[in-house]
């Protein structure tokens, strides 16, 4: 096994780690008690490749790889997680256009996502009462000679209210996971609906609203991949989308394990620094033993999918350790700062808000553990 990067990663994650530490962690502080959606980040990321990672070249992308795409989803998530999850959705959206969308689709769309002309990309996939179980869904898509028409609302999607480009599921069939399709819906489209920014805990400078189409009419065209395919392509995005996200966990518990392994250094009690002190000291070790894991976990999850092969359980695997780790090792880097740790002039508690959601989205660790189950018993059994 060579856990050496080749120059295209190291390349990449650079690129990422210069933009993230020069543009983005300087602002990340005030975007978060702002809820600002800073725009102007995303143009740049477009111009550097970062929007498009694992994208051809002929469609904008960078070209470099999903081990590529995950360091430099570390690198961003390690100076603001709300705009590692906006970099995070508008790749898998365009992977997931790229993947299953005709010659038209991808000019027309994965070109905007990757160049940053889009702002942003938007998975629109939950609905207020159906998360975890797309079959519940409810929204439908009636097609009407050349057109179809979506009716039904979407909940806690991100960047909904900036996003140029939309991947939307809906039903074009009565019932189960047979019955979901998958279509492009462009921004500003007539009859879709933007609803109110959401006052998240965490991610506070990533847009999450939810979305209601009234008759709202798109080119049959718009079509992505054929009627009754949806399940398989939110499936397939979902495990890509998992790295993603455990790649996020793991910028964020990096960040913090740095906040921390800082503060103990400067901060004295007793005559000492208090990184001095066993209790610390083992604290920290635990935190640095367990990001090494998950990003391990991550990587490994990253260089199967590069490789075309199975990682659906490796995926699981990465964002379920990768997620529980990030909220442990906030939570203890704000322990060890004390008092301070609670009040937002140190970043810690801001980590600790963003890590909360990871456990959550892209699949709960209650359902990465049925993954992981059931792809063990397949293995095993």
């Amino acid at each position: 096994m060579n856990l050496e990067l080749t120059e295209t990663q190291t390349l990449i994650r650079d690129t990422a780690r210069k933009f993230a530490r020069e543009r983005v962690a300087p602002q990340a502080r005030t975007l978060d008690r702002e809820e600002r959606f800073p725009t102007e980040l995303y143009k740049e990321m477009g111009e550097l490749g970062l929007l498009g990672v694992n994208i051809p070249a002929k469609y904008g992308g960078s070209e470099a790889g999903v081990v590529s795409y995950s360091l430099a989803m570390m690198e961003m998530a390690a100076a603001d997680a709300s705009t590692a999850v906006t970099m995070a959705v508008t790749n898998m959206c365009a992977e997931l256009i790229n993947a299953f969308g005709t010659d038209a689709q991808r000019e027309k769309y994965v070109t905007k996502l990757t160049s940053g002309e889009a702002i942003a990309g938007s998975f629109a996939l939950s609905e207020p009462h159906a998360g975890s179980d797309p079959g519940a869904m409810l929204t439908s898509a009636v097609k009407r000679g050349d057109t179809y028409v979506l009716n039904g609302t979407k909940q806690w999607i991100t960047s909904g209210a900036y996003a140029g480009v939309m991947v939307v599921w809906a039903r074009t069939a009565p019932t189960g996971n047979k019955g979901l399709s998958c279509f492009i819906v462009e921004g500003g489209t007539k009859g879709l609906i933007i609803g109110k920014h959401e006052d998240k805990m965490g991610l506070r400078s990533s847009n999450t609203v939810a979305l209601t189409f009234e008759d709202c009419e798109i080119p049959a065209e718009n079509l992505l991949g054929s009627e009754g395919q949806g399940f398989r392509l939110a499936m397939t995005a979902l495990d890509g989308g998992r790295i993603g996200i455990a790649s996020q966990a793991c910028g964020v518990g990096r960040a913090a394990l740095e906040a921390a392994v800082a503060y103990a250094k400067d901060r004295k009690a007793f005559g000492q620094a208090i990184g001095e002190f066993q209790a610390p000291r083992f604290m920290m070790a635990d935190m640095k033993t367990q990001l090494e894991a998950a990003e391990l976990l991550t990587l490994r999850a990253a260089y199967l999918k590069e490789q075309g092969q199975p990682f659906s359980r490796e995926a699981s695997m990465a964002k379920l350790f990768a997620s529980e780790m990030s909220n442990k090792v906030a939570d203890k880097a704000v322990q060890l700062h004390g008092g301070y740790g609670y009040i937002d002039e140190f970043p810690v508690e801001r980590y600790f808000r963003d890590a909360r959601v990871q456990t959550i989205y892209e699949g709960t660790s209650e359902v990465q553990r049925m993954v992981i189950a059931r792809e063990t018993f397949k293995l095993l059994g």
